[in-house]
This record gives structure tokens, sequence and C-alpha cells, in this order.
């Protein structure tokens, strides 16, 4: 039986039967260039409270999670013995044991050759999308200034955790030309610090969820301002969790795996995908806590494994960049290849996934001994059944000749001169059998991957919610409009925008004319009925759709004559006279080019 999974062996060093010691020589020279309360040196270092580095405005942290995983979780993961490859069979319901989930990349025989096809096809793959913040590893014992290590690890940390709060709901293809300008303009955290928050959230504009620009721009002034961080972010998760507001599990996974080598699982939506079908999982990746726990505890010990798969000729070492690349492989697996629609024909690490073998052996599996109902899995939910209730993936299924269509008198089609080669005389066959060899290929891929795509549970989503609103520019006779921040939490927030009204109703103001009234009603409330604008007409409407709402937003246009010209001013509202410079979402931008239009 194999011991617990920080007391094991590398899986290159086995016969040595003991674990290796950290190195501590990386921990001392840097700490030689930072103060004693230094926070990178260990995860124990003491430091100031969090009370006393907070300002008078409390701040919002993750708090650190140390007790997530329930203990059966832990028992199956950790203690992983002998991992059984066979796959169960999906006709008679994917009955399974929860040791069914044991990962092959940890079995004895053959989980380090998976993991080191993993590894190896990343690095092949890794620089094929040119993402500039992939860039290679720091090693700590190869630069012996401890300061200039600490100014290129202080560097490298800021880049990645930028990288990833840019990449969370938006595509790679977009960010790159955002975090590119972004690092021109502030190429180190303390730039960013000193950077004006209008500013911030210009930079950011289009990219959505504007509420991350303004936590990024806060905590960068937190870390450099902290007597202990001091411009370098924590290498340990829990530290980041803490004490960088904004930074979740997987950020401060990334962050340490990434820039500091330490085996430190990192799991965003890609991974949890490509972990479910590598576990087998049939589960509610998104909801299911017990399920999103089971797989960052596999994540976990996966990645501790991995750290320790050292190649003989390398030093012993608390950090490599094997736990970096480990985490991104997953990631970059589950964005090009295990994506939700999977071409399983292209993953390297088919060998070591349960779902992909379920598919590929189901005829084989049909005898499979049921386990014991007490030992039944409780992660997974019922499988779906086929529609047609075939017990195995349809194109698995050998084709059947319809005897109702055959006729069975009918002889073999005559030959004609065309199926003659001219070589020897001999009939060239009719069947190219490499076409059907590549015909039926092509068939059970294309039904492993449908099968597949089953994994994980599929979920209905909830409606998308529909809101109107008119929104109102107001023209100042000097050609300034008057513009309301939005508050600082929730949608778009603390961004510029026209004064706006949501629609009680959407039936009661389905009209310009109903509309109308209502914007000039909010108008007379907005200016304390001092002046009455002349409302200049409905432009046009603009639709809109955020990840969870629809929104219609009707424009209308005022113009205010010479005696309102100083109308409108409160603690979150201004004249401006360049709009077109504001910090405005992308949709109310689409607004400010109706009025543009009609000036």
């Amino acid at each position: 039986m194999v011991g617990k999974r920080s007391t094991r062996p590398s899986s290159r060093n086995v016969s040595s039967g003991q674990p290796r010691k950290p190195n501590a020589s990386f921990s001392a020279r840097l700490s030689a260039s930072r103060h004693s309360d230094d926070s990178f040196g260990s995860d124990d270092d003491n430091q100031p409270s969090d009370n006393e580095l907070r300002s008078a405005k409390r701040r919002k942290v993750s708090k650190p999670r140390s007790n997530r995983v329930n203990g059966t979780c832990i028992s199956i993961f950790q203690n992983c013995g002998t991992v059984s490859p066979e796959p169960c069979c999906p006709s008679s319901g994917r009955q399974h044991s929860l040791s069914y989930h044991k990962p092959l990349f940890l079995c004895d025989s053959r989980g380090f050759e998976h993991r080191q096809a993993l590894l190896s096809w990343f690095d092949s793959v890794s620089m094929t999308r040119a993402m500039p913040w992939r860039k290679p590893w720091i090693n700590p014992s190869t630069e012996p200034d401890a300061s200039q290590l600490r100014k290129l690890l202080e560097r490298r940390a800021y880049e990645v955790w930028i990288s990833e709060i840019m990449l969370q709901q938006t595509r790679v293809a977009v960010v790159i030309d955002y975090w590119n300008r972004w690092m021109d303009k502030w190429p180190t955290i303390q730039d960013l610090a000193a950077a004006d928050p209008e500013d911030v959230l210009a930079a950011w504009r289009g990219l959505g969820y504007y509420s991350r620009a303004t936590r990024i721009h806060e905590a960068s002034k937190l870390v450099v301002g902290d007597p202990a961080m001091q411009g370098l972010l924590p290498s340990a998760t829990n530290d980041l969790e803490a004490k960088v507001p904004g930074v979740g599990r997987y950020t401060a996974g990334a962050i340490s795996a990434i820039v500091f080598g330490r085996a430190a699982p990192m799991v965003d939506g890609n991974v949890l995908r490509v972990l479910s079908r590598q576990l087998g999982i049939y589960g509610n990746i998104k909801t299911d806590k017990k399920v999103i726990d089971a797989i960052w505890a596999a994540a976990d010990a996966l990645v501790q494994t991995v750290a320790l798969d050292r190649p003989d000729h390398e030093d012993e070492s608390e950090v490599s960049d094997r736990p970096g690349r480990w985490g991104q492989a997953l990631m970059e697996l589950g964005s090009t290849v295990c994506t939700p629609k999977p071409n399983c024909s292209q993953c390297p690490v088919t060998a070591s996934c349960r779902v992909y073998n379920e598919a590929k052996n189901t005829e084989k599996n049909r005898g499979t001994d049921i386990c014991d109902i007490e030992d039944l899995c409780t992660l997974c939910e019922p499988l779906e059944e086929e529609t047609d209730n075939s017990p195995e993936p349809t194109a698995l299924q050998e084709s059947k000749p319809n005897p109702k269509t055959t006729d069975k008198n009918k002889g073999p089609k005559q030959m004609t001169l065309a199926a003659f080669s001219f070589t020897g005389g001999k009939p060239a066959k009719q069947n190219d059998s490499k076409k059907e060899d590549s015909g039926k290929n092509g068939a059970q891929q294309e039904a492993i991957s449908n099968y597949a795509r089953k994994f994980p549970l599929k979920t209905a989503k909830k409606p998308v919610r529909e809101e109107e609103t008119v929104v109102c520019a107001i023209r100042r006779p000097d050609g300034s409009y008057l513009l309301h921040r939005r508050p600082d939490k929730g949608l778009l927030a603390g961004l510029w925008e026209f004064p706006s009204k949501t629609l009680p109703s959407k039936d009661d103001y389905a009209t310009t004319k109903q509309r109308t009234a209502l914007a000039k009603a909010h108008m007379k409330t907005l200016l304390g009925g001092v002046v009455s604008p002349k409302h200049m007409g409905e432009l046009g409407s603009v639709p809109w759709l955020f990840s969870h709402l629809k929104l219609t937003m009707h424009v209308h246009l005022f113009r205010l004559g010479e005696n309102g010209a100083e109308c409108g001013i409160g603690d979150r509202a201004r004249w401006s006279d360049n709009v077109e410079g504001e910090s405005m979402g992308t949709g109310m931008r689409k607004c400010w080019a109706l009025v543009e239009d009609a000036e």
C-alpha cells in the first residue's frame, strides 16, 4: 500500500525509498534581501495582522480554504494504493464504487507514463498560441543575486496575476492585446499602484466585469504598501487568498505554481471538465460542492505527485517548473482538445481517461460485475439514457443489413471495364480496405467523442433576465453632457453613464410616447424642477446582452438653455466635454454613438 502523497517517493527514484528533503538555500538567499517578517520564505513567517494593514475602509478578501474536502474524497486521492484501470459499463447504468474515481494518472504501473505524456504534449504546443504571459520559469538556483531574484519574481508574479484576472470570463484572443497594452502602460506593480483610477478603468474598457479592474488597482496599492510584501505577491496560496483582495483559490494556485514553482492545484472551468472526464465523474461541476471539492482534491494529489517526478540529474528542491507546467497543461488541454465538444482523437492522454475507456470498451464490459449497493459511488448522478435505448454509443454498433431491402436472389454486380486496372488483367478491388478501416476508426472516434460530451453533467441554464431603461443625454449650450457615476458595486461598477431610469413595467411603456413621458419626469426629478430641458426626441434603442441580463436602452436627447447651465451637479455627477474619453461601458458607448449622429 502506498503511503500519503506528501511522503511518496519520486516515480523515478523509487529505489531510494526515502522522501526527498527540501533545499533551504532558496529561501535563505532570498530572505537576505528582505525583512525578517517577509512572507515569501515560508508559510509561517510572522507578519502584521490583517487589522493592522487595513485602512479605515474595510476590504473584502477571500478566506483561506483549509478544510474544503470531505474525508472520504481525501482518502481516495491521497491514499490511492492500487488503481484499477478497468472501466465501468455504460450499459449497466455505470454502476461503480467511489474508488473508481482514483486517477489513472496515479496508478503504480503506468501513472508516470501518463503524466509525462501530458507534459510532453504541453511542451510541444505551449508556444503555438503565442500568449505573451507564458514565459520560462525563473529558477531560483540559477540566480545567485538575491536582490535581482526578488525583482524578477516580483515582475513575473505581477504579470501572471494580471493575465489570470483578465482571462476570467474572457477569451485568450481578446486578452492578448489588452495585456500587452496594460504592461506597456504599467510594467510593474508599483506603476499600477500609482495610476489614476480613471486611467485603470479606461484601460479595462471592453473587457467587461469592470469591478475586476477596480479590485486589481486597490490590491496593487495594498501589496506595494504592505511592510511585509513590499510589492512582491506571496508565494503561498493561503497568504494570497487572505491578503490580496480579489484573489481566490484558482488565481492563488496559478501564481503559486507558475511563478514560485510550488505544488499548488489550479482548477478553472476547463480543468474541472478535463478532470471530470479523466476521473469518470458524472456530476454538476458548477454547483455541486461535493463534486467540485472532489476534483480539487484530485488536482491537489496530482500536482503533489508531479512535483516529485524529478529527473535523475535534478537537484533536490522544494520548487520546480513542473507544477506550473502541469496546471497549464490541463488548462491548455481543456481549451483546445477536451472542450465541451471534445476531439478525443487528438488527446494525448486517452489511456488515462476513464470516460474514453468506458466508450471504447463498451462491448468488452457487458459482463462486468456490479458492485454492492453499500459501495456505490455517491458523487455521480445517473447517466441519462440514449433516446433510442441503445446500450452503447451509436457508432460503435455494427451496422446490419436490412432484410426488407436486401434482395437475397440478387447475384454479385457485373464488373465493368473501368474496374480493371490494365496491369495484368486482374480486376481492382471494389472496396479499399484501408479506406474502410479508416471509416470505421473515424466512426468509432466520433462515437467516443459523443459519449465524452455527456461529461460533465449538463444543467439547464437559467433564463436571462430582461430589463429596459430610458437613457437621457442632456446637452448644455457649451456642448458638454451630464454624466452620472454608477455604484461602486454591482453591474458596471464605478463607470460613468448618461442619467438612466429603469422602466417599472415593459408593457406599460411599450410606446415611444409612454417612454418620453417617463424620461421627462425623470429629468424633472433630476434637475429639481428648476428648468425644463427641451426634449429633442427618442433617438433609438440599443440592445445589450450581459451574462445574466438582456438590457434594452432607449436613448432620449435633451437640451438645456442658458439658465440651466449649472443644474444636475451632485456627489456622483459632473458635466463632461469629452464623453469619448470617459470610462463608460460598451453598451453606453453605443448610446453615445446615437447622440453623436443626432447632433
